[in-house]
This record gives C-alpha cells, sequence and structure tokens, in this order.
C-alpha cells in the first residue's frame, strides 16, 4: 500500500464536494476526512449519500445539480452550518457516451447542465465567503479525453473542455482576493461506475498501451490531487491543469 502525505493545513478546513457520494466524490469525501477537514457534499443519491455520511460524519444536502437555485440554497445552508466554505471541489459530472448523430439541442443542453453549468453557479455561490476569509482554493474536475480526441460523447468532451477555460478566467477574477482555481484532470480512472459499464480485457490491453505507466488509475489518486492544491501546499498554483493520467497519449 502506498504511503500517502498528511497535510496540517487542511484540519478544520471547510470543503465543500459536488458529486460527493460515490467514484472519484466519494474517494475525495474520506481524504479529506482523513485530515480532519469540516467536510460537507452534495449530490441525488439518496442511499449513496447517507452512507457515505455515516461513514465520515460529512454534512450534506440531496440536491440536483441541474437546479442552481435548489444548489444554491444547499451551499447557502451548509454555509450556515458549518461556516463558509474555504474550499470547493467541482466533482460531479456523467460521461454517458452518445452518437453524434443522435444528439438533440434538449439532449445538448442537458449535458451542459449536467457537465458544466453548475460549477460555475457553485464558485459564485462560495466566492463571497472566500473572499471575506482573505483566500480559499477552488479545484475544477476536467478531463483529458478530449486531449486524447476519444470520441462517441461529443457533449461531454465540450463541456469537459470548457472547463478548462472556466478555471483559467476564474483564477484572474479572484486572484487579487487570493482565491486559487485550478484543475485536476483525470484519465481513465477504475470507479465502479466504469467498470460496471466499460471496462473489458480489450479495452484495459488498448488503454494500458497509450498509458506510459502500466498501472491502472484508483480514484484516489485524483482525491489526492484534489488534497494538495487545496492545502498551503499550493499556495502559489493557480490557473493550471494538474494531470492524473498516467502518461496517456
Amino acid at each position: 500500500m502506498p504511503e500517502f502525505a498528511t497535510y496540517p493545513s487542511l484540519k478544520d478546513k471547510r470543503v465543500l464536494i459536488t458529486g460527493g457520494a460515490s467514484g472519484i466524490g466519494a474517494l475525495t469525501v474520506e481524504a479529506f476526512a482523513e485530515q480532519g477537514a469540516k467536510v460537507a457534499f452534495l449530490d441525488r443519491d439518496a442511499d449513496a449519500t447517507a452512507a457515505l455520511a455515516k461513514a465520515t460524519g460529512a454534512a450534506y444536502r440531496l440536491c440536483d445539480l441541474r437546479d442552481i437555485d435548489a444548489t444554491q440554497t444547499a451551499i447557502s445552508e451548509l454555509s450556515q452550518k458549518l461556516g463558509s466554505f474555504e474550499v470547493l471541489v467541482n466533482n460531479a459530472a456523467r460521461d454517458d457516451r452518445h452518437d453524434w448523430r443522435e444528439v438533440t439541442p434538449d439532449y445538448w443542453d442537458e449535458r451542459m447542465d449536467t457537465n458544466l453549468r453548475h460549477m460555475f453557479f457553485a464558485m459564485q455561490a462560495v466566492a463571497p465567503g472566500m473572499i471575506e476569509a482573505g483566500g480559499g482554493s477552488i479545484i475544477n474536475l476536467g478531463s483529458n479525453s478530449w486531449w486524447e480526441a476519444v470520441g462517441n460523447f461529443p457533449a461531454y468532451a465540450t463541456a469537459k473542455a470548457a472547463v478548462h477555460g472556466l478555471t483559467r478566467t476564474m483564477a484572474r477574477d479572484l486572484g487579487g482576493h487570493r482565491i486559487r482555481v485550478n484543475t485536476v484532470v483525470p484519465g481513465w480512472i477504475m470507479t465502479e461506475r466504469q467498470k460496471e459499464l466499460w471496462v473489458t480485457p480489450e479495452a484495459i490491453e488498448n488503454h494500458r498501451n497509450n498509458q506510459c505507466l502500466p498501472d491502472l488509475i484508483e480514484p484516489v489518486y485524483v482525491a489526492r490531487m484534489v488534497l494538495f492544491l487545496a492545502s498551503d501546499d499550493a499556495a502559489m498554483c493557480t490557473a493550471s491543469n494538474y494531470m492524473v493520467e498516467a502518461g496517456s497519449i
């Protein structure tokens, strides 16, 4: 088992994670809780949310992030409970496959709502508290799928490409307040969802050939990069991409 770092600056830090009940989000909730942070998360899966909250002691609100009013209300309620958030992890997304021939305007808009729009409005909700506190860290989850020119999900790839632009412009707008904004860029991460839907022996063999490193990537490694960017160790890191993709081509 690898030995991971402890970040003293994360103890008692108030952290909000979107899409926190499963996959990368759940590992990130657990990782911050292990650091002694005061963690809250948003998700719409009631069963998974209850189980994770019980295991970690994290606060939560059930919320469909496509509903911006509900999302910002949930963030406000959690802020009143824990205090203004010092760290925001915009994690929530769904990489559902779709054929470009079958995409409708409504489906396109729904994919933007699911994978991009809520990120900005979560930032809008937490930034005033960070400004008042004198700084903070916002970590957006991107994807290397569009860099690799992976097909079969044009709306998802477009949304994830846009995350990088959102990070860069908000890093400029918020930087004067010592709020750092970065993108973590996962490769193909072996979450339970990926294993259930898309992992096959052929797919794994092809993917290993595309990586520089031979090992498949577990979600804990994405969570560890998020911890670093949230910590004081990353105080001079902003407007950048941090790859967790094992050197994928």
